[in-house]
């Protein structure tokens, strides 16, 4: 592990799903962009899936901006800094300064040109080749102006030659990216309040601006003797337009229709317009969305979602699917708007997180927040897939049993729960004979008992899980207790407290002998070896103690604060490097193999140590967001403002030196009335696979693990495997061998053969052998069988043997088989909506044919008796 620390690399970020700024959708509309914090989350709603880019902004991310073939990515923070990225490849080409905050950044839809709000004006920039290397990458190719205030927003044409802008000045302008002889920039002006957004229809003939008052405005061309409008400028006379952008622009426009929302005592938020099917998608600030249809302005839906306002709003290439963003919660959302389903409904912890705890098995992290929540996520897809919120209170300590699907909280609300993850529900709830607050939390090795440490009493409660009753009442320490943990072989159970002393419980024997380790400093946080036999602690003073257990005596020590140490906040007087008064481990974990260990705490840094050598080994960043406090190594002198001044005037040395901020306040100083989140860790935990590690921080849960994406791993691949291989061995009728071999080389169309030419006789046969590595391609391919092919009940075949033959393997892993799932789950309703409809249109018909068989019936019956009689 220690020879892998290099190596352990930013994978993922959950725990954060969206933070600020705009959410838009990619080229194929399959999956959505959302800014958390100063990085980029990509949730693949087909695969269900997600991950984090591994770059940072400055600052937090406001504007993001996707071009239409989805290779270019630009993103800006809240200062004007923007990043110009490879998509595709995940990397940063170019850094560029736009030196005011932007509004708003579109593409054009021929993706050559970039617009870009800068305060009043407009910029129009050449979009950068991504495939050369340039130095300065970024040509301007035009500066617009007309507007008096702050440019809100921008909205190309179909043929990328104009685009509308909106302002602040509650007017919208309409300019031409080139410049046309005679031509001057149209006014939209009407509105009584500052317009968010104008749109194109899709034969650019109608314009759409919708304000903040709720009001939405149709504009069309103004016939000679209508006087309306707000068009104060001359038409051109031109007999046949060149295109769509010169027929815009020579148009003479004025309002045709006026439409209001009439919703009461809200604002509108955001909106969104699919210009293909003429949908109009509203967001008000009470959390209700809606839908019309324009121009006809009919109302489609209207749902509510939330009780605080939606940020921002996008609609999918489709028109299928919307993206909401709700920057309060922190909530995303994607709704079908046709079936009114979900697709992602997705929200991190309102408040910070807490601490966090690994399943057994690694696939699932449990999070706990001071927003009483406890949320279970998915670490493969990013995804949480259960909240719990039967806490009153913040959830200072998760554990999950090490056998069988349960998971235990402690919170301050004086619980200790027990969660079923197989059920999901809560089916055990632990009190302590008086209330007190519980921050610490131990489970047995066998599940059989939890224990858990209050900060009122000094005392530890140890309970049954089986019965619930209270076991036994641990007391000795003198001050709250911070950390508990039991030992693997589950004989001893260690405590860590504020009163400077860690001690060694034996709960199970008769004895009461307790084994107290004396500390220079309040006790912080606990951690056993995984085999047992060595006990780490790390206290306030930024030291970490190694004790041997079965001897009782300290073996090794290491003095941590230097190394944690790091990043300067807004308040300090002193440098980064000399301010470590206040920075220790607040969580420490050992790595798998009991070689190394991880620790994080009051600092932007996490620091892997070797335990035997005492050295550290690699020191990890968690956040470059300067919209942190604490992450600047050195502050910048021209940004100094009044609070940063020393006014305290004649204090000596050791005063000035003082810490007076209050203790266990993490989010800023509270007295103020702004303050700045601070760049630390909560809680950090290795992964029993030992691959990777996981941090709950400022920024959300990171993961990091193993980097192993430039590795090229052919799977089953040899020089023999060829497109004629696979034919060849469908002449010799060998179906298995064939399906496998196409399944190698994934040609779809070499796939589709050989899974078409398995004989129906044979499919129950061929399903049972197919290997547990080529399910997802079976089940995937079988769904889309189902939805395209013309072998309905060839499908259903394969669709029923493979579920017979593999459903407890599939079932077992259903996060993982989720995306084949969905895509199956969707062939069958399909097919079924499909035949339901046949019968329902043809049932008159068959109800006729059936009549006119009986009828037939009862006539040859008739004449055949008939015939009888006169022999």
């Amino acid at each position: 592990m220690c020879s892998k620390a290099s190596r352990i690399q930013f994978s993922n970020l959950c725990g954060t799903v969206y933070q600020q700024g705009n959410v838009l959708f990619t080229g194929d509309g399959n999956s959505v962009l959302s800014p958390v914090g100063n990085r980029v989350t990509c949730f693949d709603l087909v695969n269900n899936s997600s991950y984090t880019l591994p770059i940072e902004n400055r600052k937090n991310i406001a504007v993001i901006a996707l071009s239409p073939d989805s290779n270019i990515l630009v993103t800006v923070d809240e200062d004007g800094r923007a990043l110009l990225i490879n998509f595709r490849r995940r990397v940063v080409l170019h850094h560029f300064n736009f030196k005011k905050p932007v509004k708003a950044l579109q593409f054009s839809p021929d993706g050559k040109y970039i617009a870009v709000t800068h305060d009043s004006h407009v910029q129009v920039w050449r979009t950068p080749n991504h495939m050369i290397r340039e130095f300065a990458p970024f040509e301007l190719h035009r500066t617009y102006t007309g507007h008096h205030d702050e440019v809100i927003s921008i909205q190309w044409s179909s043929d990328s030659t104009c685009f509308i802008t909106t302002s602040r000045d509650m007017t919208a302008r309409l300019f031409t990216l080139n410049p046309l002889e005679g031509f001057r920039p149209k006014t939209f002006a009407g509105h009584k309040d500052l317009v968010l957004h104008a749109y194109f229809s899709a034969d650019s003939k109608t314009v759409y601006t919708v304000s903040r008052d709720g009001a939405v405005f149709t504009w069309r061309q103004k016939s000679d003797d209508d006087e309306e409008g707000s068009d104060d400028d001359s038409s051109m006379q031109v007999d046949a337009p060149a295109s769509v952008g010169t027929a815009i622009a020579q148009t003479r426009w004025g309002i045709a229709e006026r439409h209001y929302f009439n919703q009461p005592g809200t604002k509108v938020v955001c909106s969104a317009f699919h210009a293909p099917s003429n949908l109009l998608v509203v967001g008000f600030s009470t959390g209700v969305f809606g839908l019309w249809e324009m121009p006809g302005f009919t109302n489609l839906h209207t749902l509510s979602i939330s009780q605080e306002k939606i940020t921002s709003v996008a609609i999918n290439r489709s028109g299928e699917w919307l993206a909401f963003g709700a920057q309060k919660l922190g909530q995303l959302l994607v709704w079908e708007w046709q079936s009114e389903s979900y697709v992602l409904k997705q929200q991190g912890h309102y408040f910070d997180m807490n601490t966090l705890a690994y399943a057994p098995d690694g696939q699932s992290i449990a999070t706990g927040g001071d927003d009483g929540k406890v949320k279970v996520w998915n670490t493969n897809s990013g995804f949480c897939f259960v909240t719990f919120s039967e806490h009153t209170a913040a959830v200072s300590c998760v554990e999950f049993a090490k056998h069988g699907q349960v998971l235990f909280t402690a919170s301050r609300d004086g619980t200790v729960r027990a969660f079923d993850l197989v059920r999901y529900r809560n089916f055990r709830t632990f009190t302590s004979p008086s209330p007190v607050q519980f921050t610490a939390l131990a489970v047995d090795p066998s599940g059989e008992v939890v224990a858990a440490g209050s900060t009122d009493s000094f005392e530890i409660f140890l309970w049954s899980v089986q019965t619930g009753k209270l076991l036994d009442v641990l007391a000795a320490h003198e001050g709250p207790v911070s950390a508990l943990a039991f030992s693997p072989t589950g004989n001893e159970l260690a405590s860590a407290s504020w009163d400077k002393s860690v001690r060694i419980w034996h709960p199970f024997n008769r004895t009461r002998i307790v084994e107290p380790f004396q500390l220079t400093a309040d006790a912080l946080s606990l951690s056993f070896r995984p085999d047992g036999k060595e006990l780490a602690c790390s206290t306030l003073d930024g030291q970490i103690w190694f004790w041997d257990v079965a001897e009782g005596r300290q073996t090794n020590i290491i003095e941590g604060r230097k190394d944690i140490s790091g990043g300067r906040k807004a308040g300090d007087r002193v440098a980064a490097a000399n301010n470590s008064s206040t920075k220790a481990f607040n969580s420490i974990a050992y790595t798998a193999d009991g070689r190394c260990l991880l620790g994080g705490g009051n600092s932007k840094h996490v620091v892997l140590y070797d335990v035997r050598g005492g050295v550290m080994l690699q020191k990890y960043e968690i956040s470059q967001s300067l919209s942190l406090d604490g992450t600047l190594e050195f502050l910048d002198s021209r940004k100094e403002n009044d609070e940063m001044v020393d006014d305290r005037g004649d204090a000596s040395d050791l005063e000035d030196r003082l810490d007076t901020a209050l203790p266990g306040v993490g989010r800023g100083d509270l007295s103020k009335r702004r303050y700045r989140r601070e760049a630390r860790t909560t809680c950090v935990r290795f992964a029993p696979t030992g691959r990777a590690w996981a941090a709950a921080s400022s920024e959300g849960l990171l993961i990091y693990s193993l980097d192993e994406t430039v590795a090229f791993d052919p799977f089953d691949i040899d020089i023999e495997l060829t497109p004629q291989a696979v034919l060849a061995t469908l002449a010799r009728r060998e179906h298995l061998k064939a399906l496998i071999m196409a399944f190698r080389l994934g040609e779809r169309a070499l796939i589709r053969r050989a899974y078409e030419a398995v004989p129906p006789s044979e499919v129950a046969l061929v399903a049972r052998q197919v290997p547990h590595a080529y399910l997802p391609q079976l089940v995937r391919l079988v769904g889309e069988h189902l939805e395209r092919g013309p072998h309905a009940e060839f499908a259903l075949r394969w669709a029923n043997a493979t579920l017979i033959a593999h459903g407890r393997y599939l079932r077992d892993r259903a996060g993982e088989f989720a995306s084949v799932f969905r895509a199956l789950h969707k062939g069958l309703l399909d097919f079924q909506t499909s035949v339901a409809k046949l019968c329902d249109e043809n049932s008159s018909t068959l109800d006729f044919l059936l009549d006119q068989l009986s009828l037939k019936i009862a006539k040859d019956l008739g004449s055949g008796e008939g015939s009888d009689m006169m022999d």
